[in-house]
């Protein structure tokens, strides 16, 4: 019988609502309803694989040391996962899943880059359920208590200290990122990437500052944390996208299809009952032979049977 956590709960709650969400935003877009899990069934398990290489590869020293269990490297469920894998290894999936879809990737990047962090929000809620993650010593009246007996606890201080939540800072960014991207939607057109664009500068900006002050160790590379330069690096990525695919396509965006690719919406079939009532109100008369002294009925009488 396999033990259930509950951040890997808070992980599945976090896809689901992000593929909802997304599914919506596309077929709004014109994609055909459904498509998106043709698309998440690449990305979700490529995504998974990315963030356990990415957390294993920064950490070296818990997974490679003499008498390590090798297989420790796959051990998913002991918790050591990255976002910035996830969204490496998510990319890889999600290209191929739109390139056998049909859907432009960058259509597809759009469409999910809000879901993207309702799903990181509900993430973190998995870090407040382990006591995992925190940052720095605070005197807040907010900051998280820390059971001593948690082997992330640091050496030295006293039992009772409170520390810095900043998997709940987190979870706030990412929500108010939610609202920033919908509004900006509502004054400029944010397609060709640009909205993913905007996802990536807004969560590197926020990570860049609360990998600043987490205790949990990492790798320092001049001095920074790896997931510091990661979020640098984000930013940037996403400033690129936006001014190059802005300048590449300052259109609209016709169809988030490629060329060739495109889905047409059913045009649903209305059935056609004019004749039939006609027949079942007028009943034999219908069908009665005019009178002698009647005019015989043309077929351009009848207005009904004009062309």
């Amino acid at each position: 019988m396999f033990p259930i956590h509950a951040y890997a709960l808070c992980i599945l709650a976090g896809i689901i609502a992000a593929t909802v969400m997304t599914s919506r935003r596309l077929s709004n877009r014109g994609g055909e309803p459904g498509v998106v899990l043709d698309i998440i069934l690449w990305a979700v398990p490529l995504g998974i694989v990315g963030a356990r290489a990415y957390h294993v590869l920064t950490h070296p020293a818990d997974y490679f040391y003499a008498g390590a269990n090798p297989w420790e490297v796959f051990a998913i469920w002991h918790g050591g996962n990255a976002i910035f894998g996830a969204l490496i290894g998510g990319a890889v999936g999600a290209y191929i899943g739109c390139r056998i879809s049909g859907v432009k990737f960058w259509s597809f990047a759009d469409a999910l880059a809000p879901g993207m962090l309702i799903a990181q929000a509900m993430g973190r809620l998995g870090n407040w359920f382990n006591t995992e993650l925190f940052g720095l010593p605070t005197t807040l009246p907010w900051g998280l208590e820390v059971p001593s007996t948690n082997p992330a606890f640091p050496v030295g201080l006293p039992a009772g200290t409170l520390f810095h939540p900043t998997f709940l800072y987190e979870m706030i960014w990412n929500t108010i990122g939610v609202i920033v991207i919908l509004l900006i939607e509502r004054r400029i057109t944010l397609r060709w990437g640009r909205a993913f664009g905007v996802y990536l500068v807004w969560y590197g900006l926020g990570r860049t500052f609360f990998e600043s002050i987490r205790i949990d160790p990492s790798e320092i590379f001049f001095g920074i944390r790896t997931n510091v330069w990661a979020a640098i690096i984000a930013v940037v990525l996403g400033i690129i996208l936006i001014v190059v695919q802005g300048r590449r396509h300052p259109g609209l965006e016709v169809s988030v299809y490629r060329p060739g690719r495109e889905w047409k919406r059913p045009v649903p079939e209305v059935e056609s009952e004019e004749f039939d009532t006609d027949f079942e109100d007028h009943g034999d008369e219908a069908v009665e032979p005019a009178a002698s002294g009647d005019v015989a009925a043309t077929s351009t009488s009848n207005p009904r049977l004009q062309a």
